[in-house]
C-alpha cells in the first residue's frame, strides 16, 4: 500500500459523513444574501470555535457587516496555508414560485433531493467552505497532527447585485490586516469558489463599462434639428463588436480562452421625437497579462472613434471597481507549481476523475493574493459554477465529501505531519 493509498483510507475510515454535511446544510440555511452576511458569520465562528482555532476573530469591515478568520497553529516548522471563501449569496427572486409546491420551495431549505443538497449558496460557494472545515475536523478524528499552520477567512461583499454593495469590501478589509502585519501571510492559498474538485491557477478579469450617449432632441417633422443618440449609439456598438473580433483574435490563454467584449444592455428613445439619449453597457473579459487600464482605453477610443458629430457628446463610467478602480483583473500561478500538483493529486485521489488542470471562467477574489500580495493563490472546491446564481443551485454529497477528504490529504502534503 502507498502512502497516499493508506492515508485516504486513514481519513475515509475516520469521516464522519453526517457531520460534515450537517454543517454544510446548516450554512446553507442562514441566509446571508449580500449585506446580510453577518447572519452565517455567527453560524461559522460556532464551528470554528469547536475546531478550537486559535485568533478566533470577528470583524466588520463595514457597520454591521462582519469578517471571521481563525488559525490552527501547526506543532513544527511547516508552511502555512489558507483557505477563504465570501459568506455573502445572491438574491432568491424568483425562486419559490419556480419550485412552488416543491422540496425545493424554501431557497434557504437545504433540501436534500436526488443525492445532492439544494439551495441558494450551496454551490456558491458554502459546500467549499464548510468542506474546508470538515477536513480539519477529520484530521483531528483521524489523529492527524500538521506541522504547519491552517488558517481560514471568510469574508462578505463578494457578490454583485445588491445596490450599494459587491466591491470585495471584505476582502480589501482582510488583505490590509495581512500588509499590516496583523493577520500572518500565507505560503499558498486556497478560494473555496465551485470548481468541480478541479484546480483553477488561472482566473478571467472584467470590468463593466456603462456608456451614456447625448444628443439633442426634436420633433419628428423636423428631424434635421436634432442630433440622434440612438444612431450614434448603432455607430458606436458597430465599433464595439468589430473591436471585440480584433482582441479575440490577438491570443488565446490555454486555460481561459480568448478576450471579448459583451455588449449587455440598450435604452434609449423619445417620444414621436429624435432620440437625444442612449445609453450602452458591456463587459469586458481580459486574459492574465492583459492591461485592464488599457483595455478601457481602447473602448472609449472605439466609441469615440465611430461619432464624429462634435455635438454628440460620449460619457464612460465604470461601476464594477474590484482590485483595480476600473474591475478585477486577471491572475495566474504556474500551473505546473509543486504545489498545484499536491492539491490535483489530492482531489483526483479523493474522487475518480477529478483534480483537473483548468482555468476559471468567471472573476473573484484571487488577485488580491497574486496581483496585490504575491502570494500563489488557486480556485478549488465541490460544486458547479454553472449551476450558481440559477434556481437549480445544488452540490452533489459525493463530491462535497470527497472534497472533504481531498483538503484533509492536501493540508497533510502541504503543511506536513509531526506524526
Amino acid at each position: 500500500m502507498t502512502a497516499e493509498t493508506d492515508l485516504l483510507a486513514r481519513l475515509r475510515a475516520a469521516l464522519d459523513s453526517d457531520a460534515a454535511l450537517d454543517l454544510f446544510r446548516g450554512a446553507v440555511q442562514h441566509e446571508s444574501i449580500t449585506g446580510n452576511e453577518g447572519n452565517v458569520v455567527a453560524y461559522l465562528r460556532e464551528a470554528m470555535g469547536r475546531l478550537n482555532l486559535s485568533g478566533l476573530t470577528t470583524a466588520d469591515f463595514l457597520p454591521g457587516r462582519p469578517n471571521v478568520w481563525g488559525e490552527r497553529k501547526g506543532a513544527g516548522n511547516g508552511r502555512r496555508l489558507l483557505f477563504i471563501g465570501h459568506t455573502d449569496v445572491v438574491h432568491v427572486d424568483g425562486w419559490r414560485e419556480n419550485w412552488a409546491g416543491t422540496e425545493r420551495e424554501d431557497p434557504f431549505g437545504a433540501a436534500v433531493v436526488d443525492g445532492a443538497v439544494w439551495g441558494r449558496g450551496a454551490g456558491d460557494l458554502k459546500a467549499g467552505i464548510t468542506a474546508s472545515l470538515a477536513a480539519l475536523a477529520l484530521l483531528d478524528a483521524a489523529g492527524v497532527t500538521l506541522a504547519g499552520d491552517v488558517s481560514y477567512a471568510f469574508v462578505g461583499d463578494e457578490e454583485s447585485g445588491q445596490p450599494g454593495t459587491g466591491v470585495s469590501a471584505g476582502i480589501k478589509d482582510y488583505v490590509g490586516r495581512i500588509e499590516a502585519g496583523a493577520v500572518a501571510r500565507p505560503d499558498f492559498v486556497v478560494y473555496v469558489e465551485p470548481t468541480r474538485l478541479a484546480v483553477y491557477p488561472a482566473q478571467i478579469g472584467f470590468f463593466i463599462t456603462d456608456i451614456t450617449i447625448t444628443g439633442r432632441s426634436a420633433y419628428f417633422g423636423v428631424p434635421e434639428l436634432g442630433k440622434d443618440a440612438l444612431r450614434a449609439g448603432h455607430k458606436a456598438m458597430s465599433a464595439l463588436w468589430k473591436h471585440s473580433e480584433e482582441i479575440s483574435a490577438r491570443a488565446e490563454h490555454k486555460l481561459v480562452g480568448r478576450s471579448f467584449l459583451l455588449i449587455t444592455g440598450l435604452t434609449g428613445g423619445g417620444y414621436i421625437a429624435v432620440p437625444d439619449k442612449c445609453e450602452l453597457s458591456l463587459i469586458r473579459k481580459l486574459l492574465p497579462g492583459e492591461s485592464l487600464d488599457r483595455a478601457a482605453a481602447d473602448i472609449e477610443a472605439a466609441v469615440r472613434g465611430a461619432i464624429d458629430d462634435p455635438e454628440i457628446t460620449v460619457t464612460f463610467s465604470y461601476p464594477a471597481g474590484r482590485d483595480h478602480p476600473l474591475g478585477g483583473t486577471a491572475a495566474e500561478i504556474d500551473e505546473s507549481s509543486a504545489d498545484v500538483a499536491l492539491l490535483s493529486q489530492a482531489m483526483g485521489i479523493a474522487l475518480a476523475g477529478r483534480g483537473g488542470i483548468e482555468g476559471a471562467p468567471f472573476w473573484s477574489e484571487s488577485p488580491f493574493f497574486v496581483n496585490r500580495l504575491s502570494i500563489p493563490a488557486v480556485y478549488c472546491a465541490p460544486g458547479d459554477i454553472r449551476n450558481c446564481h440559477t434556481y437549480n443551485e445544488h452540490v452533489g454529497i459525493e463530491e462535497f465529501l470527497a472534497a472533504v477528504v481531498g483538503f484533509a490529504a492536501f493540508m497533510v502534503r502541504f503543511c506536513g505531519t509531526v506524526d
